[in-house]
């Protein structure tokens, strides 16, 4: 990991929380743009919670959007450790989120640049700005390991 506290650094401490509770390492958090404040944290809890929308970039934006009460966050970023998946994608473009930064990319699983590319689609009512390869190195080797450790 780079040695900046960086949004994304900061992402990866989540999926690292994620390995420590036996969850696939994928971590989220959204800032605010205005300040440049993480605002929320959350790390993949689909296993934990019996609950196949616990993904860490949908539990981030559930748990902004109680605490401003409101189904939008145009003034924020989402930094995931992972290409989102087409769920999340959904849900990213539902938030209307400002951009989108993410490590790892997906071609299996991802929704954004792989498979359903779901900002693509017509439609679809909000497509953030979209960064991908961001610490890809170090959000890679984490989901390298942790399936490699269980096999």
């Amino acid at each position: 990991m780079s040695e900046q506290n960086t949004p994304m650094r900061e992402a990866l401490k989540e999926a690292v929380k994620a390995i420590e509770a036996g969850e696939v390492p994928i971590g989220a958090v959204l800032v605010d743009s205005s300040t440049g404040t993480v605002v929320a944290r959350a790390h993949n809890l689909t296993e934990g919670n019996c609950d196949p929308t616990a993904h860490a970039e949908i539990l981030a934006i559930r748990m902004r959007c109680e605490q401003l009460s409101t189904p939008r966050l145009p003034d924020h970023d989402l930094y995931v450790t992972l290409e989102p998946c087409a769920m999340c994608a959904a849900a990213i473009a539902g938030a209307r989120l400002r951009r989108v930064y993410f490590g790892a990319y997906d071609p299996k699983g991802g929704g954004v640049e792989h498979g359903p590319r779901i900002f693509n689609q017509p439609t679809t009512h909000h497509t953030p700005e979209i960064y991908g390869g961001i610490d890809e190195d170090a959000a890679a080797k984490l989901l390298q390991n942790f399936f490699k450790d269980r096999r």
